[in-house]
């Protein structure tokens, strides 16, 4: 059935049923009782000194209310115990009362309109009875007793089991329906931390290719640059750059195949948890989210073998090597922290010395690298541009400094750039590496 009340393409059910059925057996149930009813009728006439045919009319209409006993289930027991002193309605008497029961009457009600049909049938039983039986008044009473619970009591019991049974399953329906939507709700949202985890590691990949290639070609454009300077001039120098460009381009090649080594390789299976017996959907959904939309973020953007501070010797020279003015400072004793503080730290200091490269033609460059209780900080900054040197011709992205804020600011930490009063540029960064 569907929510406009069709059922394949025809009309739903007329009036008060909810299906179609229901009203085909009340109608039936009605008819049942009018026939009955009706033949009672003719008695009750007699006795009455009515016409017959007004007996029979009379039991037909008063027999057909359990068409209503869904509508107006206090209304049919009412009718019920009206006519009972008629001794009619046996099948309305007890059809009433177990629909009023299983109905959403209160209970009051439902008690008493169930003692009142109990008395007018001990009532009606006992008044008959008493002058056709010759026997002793107490077997009258007893009998009167057992036909008036035998037609009450029974119809209001199994009334009361089926309307708790139906409370029941319906409470159990919009239990259902109601577990089907949160657990509809928390896909949703699984799909959508997936959709995030799969954007935040294409950024992280991103900025880790921008932090492996950027340096390594600009270096390589710096020296190439040279080569060309000195080519004629000066063969040992030209060279010592023609070596160092191939020493850059080898690691640059040897940074990017690690890099696809850890995108290729399978992701590592993660242990299951066990879930807690009432958060099983919960645990479910969660582990398809993890399961889909990761996708082994962790192992991506490989910390563990990611460069450290200890590199970062060999990161200036390199620097020097190219011709640039650098020096670095070092405060404090150093210590093994973190290995994505170590590499956080070390990008940091090799985009920005990239940047000089691009943007600062020979200036002079100064690194500062500080260990203090609790955090480590970095300091890259040139002076302005010598005039002499010719500039590189390095393309900008605009992404060194946002890669740099990224990777700083997800640890917690604080970064700081812009230009200074001498006409340089600084980069400073501060790391917790607790």
């Amino acid at each position: 059935m569907t929510e406009t009340g069709e059922v394949e393409g025809r009309a739903g059910p007329p009036l008060w049923w909810a299906r179609r059925r229901d009203a085909v057996w009340d109608v039936a149930l009605g008819g049942v009782s009018a026939v009955e009813c009706a033949w009672e009728g003719v008695p009750f006439a007699a006795e009455a000194g009515l016409p017959t045919t007004v007996g029979v009319l009379f039991g037909f209409v008063v027999g057909a209310t359990p068409v209503l006993r869904r509508r107006w289930p206090i209304a049919v027991v009412l009718v019920g115990i009206a006519v009972s002193p008629a001794a009619m309605g046996f099948l309305l008497a007890v059809v009433g009362m177990y629909t009023l029961a299983s109905s959403e009457v209160p209970r009051r009600i439902t008690a008493t309109l169930a003692s009142m049909s109990l008395a007018a049938t001990f009532v009606v039983m006992y008044m008959r009875t008493r002058g056709d039986v010759e026997a002793d008044p107490t077997l009258v009473v007893v009998l009167s007793v057992f036909v008036a619970v035998a037609l009450t009591v029974p119809p209001v019991l199994f009334g009361l089991y089926i309307g708790a049974r139906r409370r029941l399953m319906e409470s159990l329906q919009e239990r259902a329906d109601s577990l089907e939507r949160e657990l509809s709700l928390l896909a949703d949202r699984a799909e959508e931390r997936a959709e995030w985890a799969r954007t935040e590691e294409r950024t992280r990949i991103a900025r880790e290719m921008h932090d492996v290639v950027a340096h390594r070609v600009s270096l390589m454009v710096v020296h190439a640059a040279a080569l060309e300077a000195v080519a004629v001039k000066d063969p040992a120098r030209a060279a010592k750059n023609a070596a160092l460009v191939g020493d850059m381009g080898r690691q640059a090649l040897t940074e990017l195949r690690e890099m696809l080594g850890v995108l290729r390789a399978p992701p590592k299976p993660a242990p299951a948890p066990v879930p807690a017996p009432d958060l099983v959907p919960v645990a479910a959904v969660a582990a398809v989210a993890a399961a889909g939309g990761a996708g082994g973020a962790g192992a991506v953007c490989g910390v563990e073998d990611g460069p450290s501070l200890g590199e970062l010797e060999a990161l200036v020279g390199q620097s020097r090597a190219a011709g640039m003015a650098v020096e670095m400072l070092v405060h404090g004793e150093g210590a093994a922290y973190a290995a994505d503080v170590e590499q956080t730290a070390f990008r940091v200091v090799q985009e920005a010395l990239t940047n000089c490269h691009k943007h600062a033609p020979g200036a002079r460059v100064v690194v500062r690298l500080a260990h203090r209780a609790g955090e480590v900080a970095m300091q890259v900054e040139n002076g302005p541009c010598d005039g002499k040197s010719p500039e590189p011709g390095l393309p900008s992205g605009g992404n060194g400094l946002v890669g740099m804020r990224e990777r700083v600011l997800g640890l917690g930490g604080v970064f700081v750039s812009g230009p200074t009063d001498a006409g340089g540029f600084k980069v400073s960064a501060v790391l917790p590496t607790a």
